[in-house]
């Protein structure tokens, strides 16, 4: 495999020297931040990556006030005890985006913050304890325990409210594979995964960074030179 020193170095060449570089990475990890986040905002963030997946993130954030007022504030105590009649209307609501199932998901995924608080003491200090090294163990809870939280909207949520992880980007899964891992172009089986995992912990150990930096460098190092503008 490839080191990342080199992969490093590509990345800074591309896009003007190490200074330029610095000034795209995204915020440093905070994981006391992110223990403080309240479980409305996890669920505020949960329905925004549900609804944009297959849909123009644009129009999402252009609604976003709309879906506010009408998920109650994305409050999980509030939305789980709201009747049928509150769900369906929602449903005729121009708020938001009227997709059915998404917005039945947010029920089950109001439930789903809930428990995990109940656990946890909040979703945010239950994420703040979660191991970068293990993030396909996390993705996998919440695919199995949330409603359309698998595969890349589960990764960009975790991007998102500000855990360290990494994203299987197009750019980052063809860095990864010129680095020389085995996988497929686009990764969506666990064995694909865990590859992914293997080397981003490989990569963590050789130079010391978060796994979110690691990532966006990586998907820097490679593609089409796009302007950051």
């Amino acid at each position: 495999m490839t080191s990342f020193k080199t992969i490093r170095a590509r990345a800074e060449k591309r896009k003007g020297g190490p200074k330029a570089l610095e000034k795209l990475m995204p915020d440093k990890p905070d994981l006391k931040r992110l223990a403080k986040l309240g479980d409305d905002r996890i669920l505020a963030e949960m329905t925004k990556r549900v609804f944009c997946a297959g849909f123009a993130w644009s129009v999402i954030e252009s609604k976003w006030d709309g879906f506010e007022d009408a998920f109650l504030r994305f409050q999980p105590g509030k939305l789980t005890f709201q009747p049928e009649d509150y769900w369906e209307g929602l449903l005729r609501d121009a708020r938001i985006v009227r997709n059915g199932a998404k917005i039945m998901s947010m029920r089950d995924n109001a439930a789903f913050v809930q428990e995990i608080a109940k656990e946890h003491g909040s979703f945010g200090k239950f994420l703040a304890t979660w191991p970068p090294s293990n993030e396909i163990g996390l993705l996998d809870l919440l695919t199995k325990r949330g409603s359309r939280l698998g595969g890349n909207t589960g990764q960009m949520l975790l991007r998102f409210v500000g855990w360290d992880g990494f994203v299987t980007s197009r750019d980052v899964v063809a860095c990864l594979r010129e680095a020389g891992l085995d996988i497929a172009e686009e990764v969506k089986s666990k064995g694909d995964l865990a590859k992914v995992q293997a080397q981003f912990n490989a990569w963590a150990d050789e130079t010391g960074l978060s796994y979110t930096y690691l990532s966006r460098i990586c998907a820097l190092s490679v593609g089409e030179n796009r302007s950051e503008h």
